[in-house]
């Protein structure tokens, strides 16, 4: 009886050894899961601070506004502020298919932040925003 129940304790040590390390590769899978997505978050509110910024820039230079657009102007403050989202967003060159753009349409601005997380694969992410900008 003895003898058929030998080596049961280190099968059952193997099974609990088995256990525990999935349980760890899952808390590490978690881990990066977590960083990941902490990142991702860091990004987003970083576009929409830059956004927020040169919004505000133009409602301060209403009188230039037309210029701001990236299409038609060429405003010294639009382009300090496309060098600073390339320098505070991953993968954005000013000019390049990431670079921000903005559109103005008489009082109306829509500036879309564009930027691509390190990582072979990784999608392009864009942050927009619509604004009025009014005299009164």
């Amino acid at each position: 009886m003895k003898r058929n129940q030998s080596g049961v304790a280190l099968l059952e040590a193997l099974v609990g050894i088995l256990i525990f390390s999935i349980g760890i590769l899952a808390l590490l899978g978690l881990q990066a899961q977590s960083i990941r997505n902490t990142t991702e978050a860091k990004y987003r509110n970083e576009a929409a601070y830059l956004a927020n910024q040169i919004i505000g820039q133009m409602w301060v230079d209403r009188a230039n506004l037309a210029q701001y657009d990236t299409g038609a102007g060429a405003s010294q403050n639009m382009l300090n502020w496309r060098t600073k989202v390339a320098g505070t967003l991953p993968q954005v060159t000013p000019g390049g298919t990431n670079s921000p753009t903005i559109a103005v349409a008489g009082t109306q601005v829509t500036v879309t932040v564009f930027w691509q997380m390190p990582g072979a694969g990784s999608p392009q992410r864009r942050f927009s925003v619509v604004a009025q900008v009014n005299d009164s």
